[in-house]
């Protein structure tokens, strides 16, 4: 019962603490100094866990969340590694595959218990067929964690329609500072930086930052 409850104390604070970084999120925060949308060779990216770790140590980054495709063993193997004083703040992450509106929708998962089961069904590396995104939103939130409506412009839906109903469900966040074009320096697509930052303060959502860096570097998505 007492290593329970230690278990859901430090849960909770790094829930905490992860919401209270993200209320400073701007547009300059990525990719220099947070980073909440990265992928390795454990899903569809190309880097090393390992080397990830190292890059965003020689980068200076102050946090960051590994977002495999249903999988966590990306995030198990670099939090290993990122155990020196000073090195980035590693928050458990998860990009989970999902159907909203009738199109394909992706829910990005942050600062949960990893060894929570309610998980389980969605870190077996493969989707969940017709999977809804309150049924994945659910199971985030149940796992201590934040529930992130992931890149709202790359959907055949639109952003105007996707957000409020993400918001209806109940998601915690957007993924506002976005490069949708991949320009070879990460900034945020100034053509809808403006409407999505507008939405979050609309529906009350945090808002996160990523390079969505499928690559060999963290610092922009290929």
């Amino acid at each position: 019962m007492v290593v329970s409850l230690e278990r859901d104390l430090h849960v909770g604070a790094a829930a905490a603490e992860l919401r209270q970084v993200l209320q400073g999120i701007g547009p300059l925060s990525c990719p220099l100094h947070y980073n909440f949308h990265l992928h390795t060779r454990c899903s569809d990216g190309q880097m090393d866990p390992l080397d990830l770790a190292e890059q965003a140590r020689q980068q200076g980054l102050k946090g960051l969340a590994i977002t495999d495709h249903h999988t966590l063993k990306g995030y198990e193997e670099a939090r290993s590694y990122l155990d020196q004083p000073g090195d980035p703040i590693l928050w458990s992450g998860i990009e989970i595959t999902t159907e909203l509106l009738g199109c394909e929708v992706h829910i990005l998962g942050y600062g949960f218990n990893p060894t929570d089961s309610t998980l389980d069904p969605f870190t077996q590396g493969e989707r969940i067929p017709e999977l809804s995104a309150g049924k994945a939103i659910q199971a985030i939130q149940a796992a201590g964690g934040l529930a992130v409506l992931a890149h709202p412009f790359r959907y055949p839906v639109p952003a105007e329609e996707v957000v409020p109903a993400a918001a209806e469900l109940g998601v915690d966040g957007l993924e506002v500072y976005y490069a949708y074009k991949n320009p070879a320096v990460w900034a945020p697509s100034p053509e809808v930086t403006d409407l999505a930052e507008l939405m979050a303060a609309s529906y009350g959502l945090l808002k996160t930052c990523g390079t969505d860096s499928h690559g060999l570097s963290i610092l922009r998505r290929i």
